[in-house]
């Protein structure tokens, strides 16, 4: 039995492990870790077994992949956009630092499909909002999906970022998937909190948690007034199950009809 929710540490060197194939998380059948990367400094991935997500969340970088380089930046998740890499195995990919601020995030899982790499950015991943109007005006949030099943059908895996509205809830009215996802969580202020409820359960969210979301049980969140919530939303998909859409708790979709 996996735990539902992490505090991950960062390490010295600069990396927060969130989840891996083995240990307490193990059935979320992702792994995905952080680095934080200084000037100058490189990152290498390649994975023979696995597919890669390199998504930038603040900084400068330049990537290396399949024979072509390309620099991007992102000033911070709240004021800027996305860029984020997807590769198949055996593709290498080089992180280079090209400012001191440097914070990605690292998604990986199994797939032995080969596919076209792909680098997506603002324009690509565009900000979608949901929920206005709705439940008194109390979910409303901006969604970006990066690719999922509909986009990258060869894929094993959905990539997304959520920003949150101030005391506001997400991921309502609260549904549920038979495959694992995972929330990785940012406040645009430190002391930023929210809570996040798997089940039954709930756990005080902060900059830096995660929630590591089995399949079958709910998962709506919230944020405390006065702070913005980001979220990356990862989802794995089963080999013979992908991840399309979530199903509704019945108990509150009378809320739909007010």
């Amino acid at each position: 039995m996996g735990k539902d929710f992490g505090y991950p540490a960062w390490s010295t060197d600069g990396e927060q492990i969130v989840t891996e194939y083995e240990g307490d998380y193990s059935d979320m059948l992702m792994d995905i870790r952080l680095f934080r990367m200084k000037s100058g400094s490189v990152k290498t991935f390649k994975k023979p077994e696995e597919e890669t997500a390199v998504l930038l969340l603040q900084g400068k970088i330049s990537l290396t992949w399949d024979g072509k380089i390309q620099q991007v930046s992102r000033k911070d998740v709240w004021t800027e956009g996305l860029w984020c890499l997807h590769v198949c195995k055996d593709v290498e990919i080089t992180v280079t630092a090209e400012s001191d601020d440097v914070e990605i995030l690292i998604q990986s899982t199994h797939n032995n499909r080969t596919f076209p790499s792909k680098l997506f950015g603002p324009e690509d991943a565009p900000w979608v909002e949901r929920c206005h109007g709705k439940y008194g005006d109390t979910a409303k949030r901006k969604v970006s999906t990066i690719f999922d099943y509909e986009s990258a059908p060869y894929s094993n895996m959905v990539i997304g970022e959520i920003m949150n509205d101030p005391g506001n809830w997400c991921g309502y009215l609260p549904h549920t998937h038979p495959q694992p996802e995972v929330y990785y969580f940012k406040f645009e202020r430190p002391e930023g909190f929210g809570a996040s409820f798997v089940g039954e359960d709930v756990y005080y969210i902060k900059d830096g948690s995660f929630s590591a979301i089995p399949g079958g049980k709910t998962h709506p969140q919230s944020a405390a007034p006065g702070y913005r919530m980001y979220i990356v939303w990862m989802i794995r998909h089963f080999d013979d199950n992908p991840w399309t859409v979530g199903t509704y708790d019945e108990r509150f979709t009378w809320l739909d009809e007010v």
